[in-house]
């Protein structure tokens, strides 16, 4: 059939079409996203005198992790380890390698195909260069920040990636797999 091998205009965010039982895409995506960062801020802005912040940054960080429109068992698995991670952040610059973590979580969460993994690449690389410039906990803000703006370009990456789609081998043989019709 013809409008089977016509690729569709514009690709959808493979969540968008997942039922959701409460709420809609964008509100939980949303909500799901500022909990993530909330809770990431105010763990990583405890301190000593401030406790409480290291339980409800986790706690909050946690929420926003299972809210995120996806799969029930993808937001379940990732919540434990990015946690766990968070918590690591805390001894300085030279972690930043564990944000490749949450990065993977993601990936998961958001559906994305096998292809855009290699955009990991990216945080790896930054980790192993921040330390070389940024190894005193006092020089933590500067290093997530960087961080930070390489995972959301790796994510976007992953994003173009993932809207890309691989020619596949034609049934009849045709090389160029187009409809007789196009030609």
């Amino acid at each position: 059939m013809l409008s089977d091998r016509i690729p569709s205009p514009r690709w959808r965010e493979p969540t968008r079409s997942l039922p959701l039982v409460w709420g809609t895409y964008g509100e939980r995506y949303v909500a799901g996203l500022a909990l993530i960062i909330a809770g990431g801020v105010g763990l990583q802005g405890s301190n000593t005198y401030t406790n409480f912040l290291l339980l409800h940054g986790a706690l909050v960080y946690a929420v926003g992790w299972s809210i995120l429109p996806s799969r029930g068992w993808r937001r379940i698995l990732v919540v434990a380890p990015a946690t766990g991670q968070l918590w690591l952040l805390l001894t300085g610059p030279f972690s930043v390698w564990t944000l490749t973590v949450p990065y993977l979580a993601w990936l998961l969460v958001r559906h994305r195909p096998l292809r855009s993994y290699v955009t990991v690449l990216l945080p790896i690389a930054s980790s192993i260069v921040l330390p070389g410039f940024f190894s005193e906990y006092s020089s933590m803000l500067p290093a997530l920040v960087i961080s930070l703006a390489v995972l959301v370009g790796s994510a976007w990456l992953a994003r173009l990636l993932a809207t890309t789609k691989r020619p596949r081998a034609a049934a009849s043989g045709d090389p160029l797999h187009l409809p007789s019709e196009t030609r």
